[in-house]
């Protein structure tokens, strides 16, 4: 669902919204009792995403404010609280000029556009000491609460991003924030007498069995000192491997940004049966005012076609973008920033955060996916969640040195993935994963055999084995 229908959503059921409230009180209290617990007495405080306002009132605020895109909540919490501040506002688009000690985000990060975005946008509201405290559903609830949708023992949901603890904490450093605690609350959400107050106050609060309750909570600062530091502006290259795409070359030009000093594109054409080579060549006249590059690789496969567009790039910055535009070239800022100001060293794209689009990903891709991020986490022992998203990004030097040590692995990967995943672990890069929003093609098919190249991929994960992890 896009933010609109969302908006929609949230409008059409404001009457119905505190009926359902009631009908789960013991877990809406159980949220209202923990950010009362974490909030001292008289703090200023905004309550991002307010709904229908009972969770400001249940905070003892010196100075307190609602804010909710939905103009038919707002106007429900201000029929019941006159007394409060509420107002209509999208938090993706924040306009407060104030500062606020505690920000509060409770159950509302899996219905945001852009996470990482909204978290950037809430340093305009922070001080240096300020606290955002952000509740979520945990992903292990997922499947058990669409079913109690569906029993109409909750209120139904639209499509909802379900984000691990992982995710959130590196979306929130990726944004210049720090975890600086968290936790976990309700094993059991609904409330029977006696049996209720043992399982959550009890046994949520051994090890390991805590994973399995409701509900996460996070608490964070802003990033303080040189924790990430400022590099000053750099030059760009985007490097963009196409074979029969020539209805996606126009639009490659027309979207990918302007990125640091200079951003330069270079196409890599992969004999094409389809004049994707022709349909470059025209748009390189056609827009004189953007630097494109024009090659045709010599081998096969993507792998083949980044290293020859690696090598030809001028830019201190390299960046991989599909030409199936699957990620949204609008989005490679967010890499630029990642990088340029020390958030890592090796930017990798994550698909698998954010809600698919249908039909953006076959479901044994998926699976395929989710299997080998948990593999190649554990072989480089850095928090990989998608190795084969498209989207890589790193500085040319450092490229550089992978391609010297790309002896000590063999030139086996097809992809061009693994390549330089293996390179930057072997380097000791730090490798960020960066969630990004993952579209339908809108041109052409898949050049990917899911069987074909799972098996060499699996071959890869065991070769890596000898030459990473056991030695």
């Amino acid at each position: 669902m896009n933010k609109l229908q969302i908006k929609e959503y949230f409008n059409k059921i404001s009457n119905e919204r505190d009926k359902w409230r009631r009908r789960n009180s013991y877990y809406h209290k159980d949220i209202q009792f923990l950010l009362s617990f974490l909030i001292p007495r008289q703090s200023k405080v905004l309550d991002v995403g307010c709904s229908t306002g009972d969770v400001l009132a249940s905070i003892h605020t010196n100075v307190g404010k609602g804010i909710d895109f939905s103009p038919a909540m707002v106007a429900v919490a201000k029929s019941k609280y006159p007394s409060l501040n509420f107002e209509v506002m999208d938090v993706e688009n924040l306009e407060l000029n104030e500062k606020y000690d505690y920000i509060i985000l409770s159950d509302v990060i899996g219905f945001l556009n852009d996470v990482q975005g909204t978290f950037q946008g809430l340093h305009k509201v922070s001080h240096n000491k300020t606290k955002v405290i952000i509740t979520c559903c945990s992903q292990f609830w997922e499947p058990a609460l669409k079913l109690f949708g569906k029993l109409h023992l909750k209120m139904r949901q639209p499509i909802q991003n379900w984000l691990s603890r992982g995710d959130i904490e590196n979306i929130l450093y990726l944004a210049g924030f720090e975890v600086i605690k968290k936790g976990e609350r309700l094993l059991c959400p609904k409330y029977i007498p006696l049996i209720s107050t043992f399982l959550n106050n009890v046994v949520a609060k051994l090890p390991l069995i805590r994973r399995l309750c409701l509900v996460n909570y996070f608490i964070a600062r802003p990033k303080t000192g040189n924790q990430i530091t400022s590099i000053p502006a750099a030059t760009v290259s985007v490097i963009i491997p196409a074979r029969n795409e020539k209805g996606n070359i126009e639009d490659a030009i027309k979207r990918v940004p302007k990125m640091g000093e200079h951003t330069e594109i270079v196409f890599v054409e992969g004999h094409s049966t389809d004049e994707t080579l022709q349909e470059m060549e025209r748009v390189k006249i056609a827009y004189p005012n953007v630097d494109i590059k024009i090659l045709v690789q010599d081998g096969k496969g993507k792998g083949d076609a980044v290293r020859k567009g690696f090598d030809a790039a001028c830019g201190d910055i390299l960046m991989i973008l599909d030409a199936d535009l699957t990620v949204r070239p609008e989005e490679l800022p967010k890499f630029y920033q990642a990088i340029t100001n020390g958030a890592g060293e090796f930017i990798n794209g994550s698909r698998l955060v954010y809600q698919l689009e249908n039909d953006s990903m076959r479901t044994l891709n998926i699976a395929g996916n989710k299997f080998f991020s948990l593999m190649f986490s554990w072989l480089l022992d850095q928090r990989i969640k998608d190795t084969l998203c498209g989207t890589k990004v790193l500085r040319k030097e450092n490229y550089e040195k992978i391609k010297k040590g790309r002896e000590f692995f063999g030139d086996f990967d097809p992809f061009g993935d693994f390549d330089l995943l293996f390179g930057a672990a072997k380097l000791n890069l730090k490798i960020i994963d960066l969630p990004i929003r993952y579209q339908a093609r809108s041109y052409g098919i898949t050049n990917i055999s899911r069987f074909k190249h799972g098996w060499l991929l699996l071959k890869m994960v065991l070769f890596a084995m000898r030459k990473i992890k056991f030695v």
